[in-house]
């Protein structure tokens, strides 16, 4: 059995090491948060995800003041069809409908 060469040894480290840089760049690449020295989570930062959440923020801002709208004009379609000068308005329309095609 032959004994582990220094040589074995500095490659093994080398090569472990250039895997720990691998992994932590395409964790950065991917956004995946890294970790401190004590394991809590570390998000980086860079300018392309700054704009990336003003973007998604201004949008969210955008679709929620068009649902604000939609739910008022829902609002008002259904105070619409639930008043009861609307169904005698139908029934009178539908009356008078039927009279003309008989």
């Amino acid at each position: 059995m032959e004994l582990i060469t220094e040589t074995t040894v500095v490659l093994g480290v080398v090569a472990m090491s250039l895997a720990w840089v691998a992994n932590t760049w395409i964790r950065v690449k991917n956004g995946y948060p890294l970790e401190n020295s004590w394991g809590k989570a570390v998000y980086p930062k860079n300018d392309q995800a700054v704009e990336r959440v003003k973007l998604l923020t201004q949008e969210n801002a955008e679709l929620r003041a068009e649902l604000g709208s939609l739910k008022d004009r829902l609002g008002n379609v259904e105070r619409i069809v639930t008043d009861s000068g609307y169904h005698l308005t139908s029934e009178i329309n539908r009356l008078r409908d039927g009279r003309e095609t008989n």
